[in-house]
């Protein structure tokens, strides 16, 4: 899942490091696709709504034998990932040219993030297939077969990405064509497999009939990594409109760069944890409770030292990661140092992605929705706006609102988690392979 994930980032980022090489306009290009960001990020939030909502009560059903009530919830998750798409790529179009400005565009980079949203948005239900449907491949135990979907796409956007941008100097839009191919791709084979006979429970239309109460299920407990999306946007909206004010285009571009860098860097957490919930879940459903604890320890540990290996990279050589998207000298020399200041709390990260997956997978989506909102809404959006204004930090307290946040709201994830769900995971019966299924507290 971890690989899967990080083929599935290469989407956008193999899209942001050749934009940010095209001759002539490389800072506004790669400027304008950034302020594009928080809408596709959105987008991705209503694919992990019904996607990474459905996907842990599969398991759990699956775990407890309830074979009929997985598809169902695999089937009312298609559903509503397809209405949803085709609704939010309606509102997308109508609205996208005050949202870009209200995002920071200026009127150098607006054309830019224009013509890539415009094409991009065409695809918008490709996007909710592949990425939401995705997990219900994870969620049966295909682990590689849910990478080959990513591989697939990410592959053809590879290829396509030089041969759209600059064998037929279509810039911007051949990126966005590129990627839209690719997702295309990815949604057909997904839909294929789901259908198909591998599959342990098929999409059929009486399973994607939509019945209330197995909606507002999913939506609920997805509610969790649809907010986690949503305040990633928020905070990519606040920072690109603060940062245009305090530094100008140049800041939006760096800020683009972190950001690609922190999806690649996350990418082996987010891999990690989600690759846990099923173990998690489908334990749990079957009274093991023994398993979940140690799958806790485990991306507990590995998540810490992976985030301090991480930290210590980045730090020492930011150099390297800017250079991979820009060649720009004013973008890399300021870059530097506001990198250092992003990533410095990177470890304590690890400590939010234990608590919240371990959260969505025990099917206790109140304390997940929580921990999204307080670390982002509650901590990072206020010191986004407000440390700027605090000892002449200006751009710098851009920066600073990250780490700060990573410290108070993974501390106070994780430290609740193991207040709240650790001592309630008591074992029943045996932990062997054919211990005897237990209605989970």
């Amino acid at each position: 899942m971890t690989l899967a994930q990080l083929i599935n980032v290469l989407y956008s980022v193999v899209d942001r490091i050749y934009i940010g090489h095209l001759p002539h306009a490389s800072a506004q290009a790669l400027t304008g696709i950034g302020l594009c960001l928080p809408i596709i990020t959105i987008i991705s939030a209503f694919a992990n709504l019904f996607g990474m909502g459905g996907a842990p009560l599969c398991s759990i059903a699956r775990g407890g034998h309830q074979e009929k009530r997985a598809q169902t919830v695999m089937g009312n998750s298609f559903s509503m990932l397809l209405l949803t798409g085709a609704v939010l790529m309606i509102f997308c179009f109508a609205v996208k040219k005050p949202l870009l400005y209200m995002f920071g565009a200026s009127e150098s980079t607006y054309g830019y993030a224009d013509q890539y949203i415009t094409i991009y948005l065409l695809g918008t239900i490709f996007v909710m297939v592949s990425l939401g449907m995705n997990n219900f491949i994870n969620a049966q135990g295909f682990g590689k077969m849910g990478m080959l979907t990513v591989l697939l796409g990410a592959v053809m956007n590879i290829i396509l990405d030089p041969i759209l941008i600059f064998g037929f100097d279509m810039g911007v839009r051949g990126a966005a064509i590129a990627t839209v191919i690719s997702q295309g791709a990815s949604a057909l084979w997904v839909f294929l497999f789901l259908t198909g006979k591998k599959a342990l429970f098929r999409l059929n239309r009486a399973a994607m009939r939509l019945q209330a109460s197995v909606v507002k299920e999913i939506t609920f407990l997805g509610t969790s990594g649809f907010v986690m999306s949503v305040t990633n946007g928020t905070v990519q909206i606040v920072c690109n409109a603060v940062l245009a004010r305090y530094g100008g285009d140049v800041y939006v571009g760096i800020m683009t760069v972190i950001n690609s860098v922190r999806e690649i860097a996350t990418l082996p957490l987010n891999g990690l944890t989600s690759g846990a919930q099923p173990v998690m879940g489908y334990n749990y459903g079957a009274g093991c409770y023994r398993r979940v604890k140690s799958a806790i320890k485990f991306i507990t540990v590995v998540g810490i030292i992976f985030s301090l290996i991480l930290w210590a990279v980045v730090f020492l050589e930011p150099r390297f990661f800017l250079h991979l998207f820009t060649q720009e000298k004013d973008l890399i020399e300021q870059g530097i140092p506001a990198m250092q200041i992003y990533f410095c709390g990177i470890f304590m990260m690890a400590l939010q992605f234990v608590g919240q997956s371990t959260y969505v997978a025990l099917n206790r989506p109140k304390q997940a929705v929580f921990f999204s909102l307080f670390r982002k809404v509650i901590i990072v959006v206020p010191l986004t706006i407000l440390l700027p204004m605090v000892g002449g930090l200006g751009t710098d307290g851009v920066f600073w609102a990250e780490p700060v946040s990573n410290v108070i709201g993974g501390t106070a994830c994780f430290v609740t988690m193991l207040v709240t769900v650790w001592p309630t995971l008591k074992e029943k019966g045996t932990d062997s392979s054919a211990a005897p299924l237990a209605k989970p507290h």
